[in-house]
C-alpha cells in the first residue's frame, strides 16, 4: 500500500510539474505576435518569415504580421526590435547581420543579450560570384588573379559578416582587391552582372536570377556542404580556401527575459512548421535550407560564427565596440 501511494504520488507530483513549467507558454500569444526583419519584402528571408508567419498564426489562432526595417546594417530592425521590451514581438534575422556589427561600428545602440536565441529556421546559401565575363572560374583563379593586379580588381559590399570575413581573407592571402560600398543590393547584382564590378559575396536568392540568365558566374559557395541548388558548385573549403566558409544562419530571437519554457514552445512551433514540405521546397527555390534547431542549438551556432568572426576581427587588428 505505502509503494503505491508513493507511485501514486509521484505521479501526481510528476504531472502538476509538468503543467505547472509550460503555463506561461500555453497561455502566450495573447494578441497578435510581429515579425521584425532587417531585410526589405521578396528577399529570401522575408519570403521564409511569410510562410512561417502563415503556418504559425493558424496554430496559435493570431495574426503574425511580418514588418520589413531595412537599413542601417540590419541596426534599424534589432534596435526597434530590442527597444518593444515585449515578448510578442519577435525578431526574424540572418545571424550575419549582426554578428560582426562590434567589429564595423564604434558603438551599437542596443545590447547583444537582448537578442535570445529562440529557433534556428534555414541555413542561406550564400555564393561567391563573378561576371560571367570574367576569365576567373575558381576562387584560386581569383586570388591568382588579385596577386597579379594587386589593387585593380574590385568587389562590391553591403557591410556586414560576409564582407567582413572576405576582407580577412585577403588579408590571409596578401591579396588587394578595392571595396565598392553599396547601399542597395540590387543595384550591386547589376553593376557585377555588367562588368563593372568583379567580385561579390551575396546570397543565392539575390544573384539567383542574374546566375540563371547567364550574366553572372557562380564559382563557390560558401556553407560547410554543396548546395542541393547549385550542386555542381564546390564550396570554398572544398576549393582549398576555407577561411570564407560561411554557414549563413537564420532564425527567431526573443526578448532577454522571455521564459525559457516559451522559448522551447515557440521553437517546437516552428519546427513543426518548417517540417511542411511546401516550406521547404520554397525555401529551397530562394537558395535557403531549412534546418531547424531549438534555443540550445541555435546559440551554439551562433557563438561558433562569432569566434569566427573574432579571429577575423583580431588578423584585421580591430577591437570590438562596446555597447
Amino acid at each position: 500500500m505505502r509503494i503505491r501511494a508513493l507511485l501514486g504520488s509521484a505521479i501526481i507530483l510528476s504531472s502538476l510539474a509538468l503543467s505547472a513549467l509550460p503555463a506561461a507558454a500555453q497561455n502566450w500569444p495573447q494578441r497578435p505576435v510581429r515579425f521584425i526583419l532587417p531585410l526589405g519584402p521578396g528577399s529570401g528571408v522575408d519570403i521564409s518569415a511569410r510562410l512561417i508567419a502563415d503556418k504559425l498564426s493558424a496554430k496559435w489562432g493570431q495574426p503574425v504580421v511580418v514588418e520589413n526595417r531595412p537599413g542601417g546594417d540590419g541596426i534599424v530592425a534589432i534596435s526597434a526590435f530590442t527597444g518593444t521590451r515585449d515578448d510578442h514581438v519577435l525578431l526574424m534575422s540572418p545571424t550575419s547581420s549582426f554578428t560582426a556589427h562590434p567589429y564595423l561600428h564604434e558603438k551599437l545602440p542596443y545590447d547583444a543579450r537582448d537578442l535570445a536565441p529562440i529557433a534556428r529556421i534555414s541555413n542561406t546559401v550564400v555564393g561567391v560570384v563573378v561576371p560571367s565575363s570574367s576569365d576567373i572560374k575558381t576562387v584560386k583563379e581569383l586570388v591568382d588573379t588579385a596577386r597579379a593586379n594587386p589593387g585593380k580588381l574590385n568587389w562590391a559590399t553591403i557591410t556586414g559578416m560576409f564582407d567582413f570575413v572576405f576582407a580577412g581573407f585577403q588579408k590571409k592571402m596578401g591579396i588587394e582587391i578595392a571595396k565598392v560600398p553599396y547601399r542597395d543590393t540590387v543595384q550591386a547584382v547589376n553593376d557585377l552582372a555588367e562588368g563593372r564590378i568583379q567580385i561579390m559575396m551575396s546570397a543565392i536568392a539575390i544573384v539567383r536570377p542574374r546566375v540563371q540568365a547567364g550574366a553572372i558566374r557562380m564559382i563557390a559557395v560558401t556553407a560547410s556542404e554543396r548546395a542541393s541548388i547549385a550542386p555542381d558548385v564546390p564550396t570554398t573549403t572544398e576549393a582549398g580556401f576555407p577561411d570564407i566558409r560561411i554557414d549563413g544562419l537564420t532564425g527567431l530571437f526573443g526578448t532577454r527575459d522571455m521564459p525559457a519554457d516559451l522559448r522551447e514552445r515557440i521553437a517546437a512551433d516552428v519546427k513543426a512548421a518548417a517540417a511542411d514540405p511546401a516550406i521547404s521546397s520554397r525555401l529551397l527555390a530562394t537558395g535557403q535550407v531549412v534546418n531547424p534547431g531549438g534555443p540550445a542549438e541555435f546559440g551554439a551556432a551562433i557563438d561558433a560564427q562569432r569566434a569566427q568572426v573574432a579571429a577575423t576581427g583580431q588578423l584585421l587588428g580591430i577591437k570590438p565596440a562596446s555597447n
